[in-house]
């Protein structure tokens, strides 16, 4: 059984720790590749099982991402999550549609593109001084500002840039990121793998790892396990990973920030079970009815 975990062209300084589940598929009968994602001419019908485990840099490319994404559903290899995932959930709107079936969400409002004179009502609309502003597609906190009444001419020129055409959304910032971070949810299988929590470094609000954020293990609450749980249960078909990220809300409730389904960092150096765990949740995908 043959497997491609797709990748970046370029890795230096990133933080990946997939790998961890190789050993594990190896004593299961596999032979894992990695392979970059825009390498062109894959057979993929030489693979059985392909996995998005470090694709960070799509949402520059997106149009292009999302036709390796077909050509690998069009083959005989089981993509994993299924591309019906990957089409649902490579841009964030994916949170309207949860937030329209009862999930708490972090306050959002969309835009197709940048006007000027919309700024005004992003904060009004947000009832906060400070706002997010980031693409609908996008990862690793790129393209992502914090803005503060006034913005000055430069961040207006810079916003006016990147979002010329390109669709964004404006959230309220939550204050508890500063102090608390972000808590995230790992699951496999549609259980609760483990969870960690990614605090910023000080005077940042950006809590991954290549911006300086801390990780630590984390034991959810009842709280956070239940909102997690309302929201895996919405996820169909069934994804064979996700990792939900929360925020603390002033009133101690959490709101979802993000689900990720595609290529989230499962972060299995933070568990001492979860790299064997995930490498037997892909092998039973590849083997058993998810596979197509």
């Amino acid at each position: 059984m043959r497997c491609a975990f797709l990748t970046m062209d370029d890795t230096e300084g990133w933080s990946i720790d997939a790998g961890l589940c190789i050993p594990h598929l190896e004593k299961l009968g596999w032979q894992v590749d990695w392979i970059p994602w825009r390498r062109p001419d894959v057979n993929w019908d030489s693979y059985d099982l392909v996995y998005t485990a470090a694709t960070w840099d799509y949402p520059d490319n997106a149009v292009e991402f999302m036709q390796v994404i077909e050509a690998v559903a069009s083959s005989s290899a089981s993509l994993v999550n299924p591309a019906e995932l990957v089409r649902w959930n490579v841009t964030k709107t994916y949170l309207q549609d949860l937030q329209s079936r009862g999930i708490a969400i972090v306050p959002s409002q969309w835009y197709e593109s940048f006007r000027k004179n919309d700024l005004a009502s992003w904060f009004e609309k947000a009832a906060s001084q400070t706002i997010i502003v980031k693409p609908v597609i996008s990862a690793n906190a790129a393209n992502t500002f914090l803005l503060e009444e006034p913005v000055d001419a430069p961040t207006l020129t810079r916003l006016g840039s990147v979002f010329a055409d390109r669709a964004f959304m404006v959230q309220p910032f939550i204050e508890s990121i500063r102090s608390e971070g972000e808590f995230s949810l790992f699951y496999i299988d549609g259980a609760l793998s483990h969870a960690i929590q990614k605090i910023p470094k000080q005077g940042d609000f950006r809590v991954q790892e290549e911006h300086g954020g801390n990780i630590v293990s984390a034991n959810p609450g009842a709280q956070l396990k239940t909102a997690g749980e309302a929201v895996i249960r919405l996820v169909k078909p069934a994804p064979v990973y996700a990792r939900a990220d929360f925020v603390r809300a002033a009133d101690s409730g959490f709101l979802l920030m993000e689900l990720e389904l595609i290529e989230p960092s499962m972060y299995l150096r933070m568990d001492d079970g979860a790299a064997q765990r995930f490498a037997a949740a892909l092998n039973r995908y590849a083997r058993g009815s998810g596979a197509d």
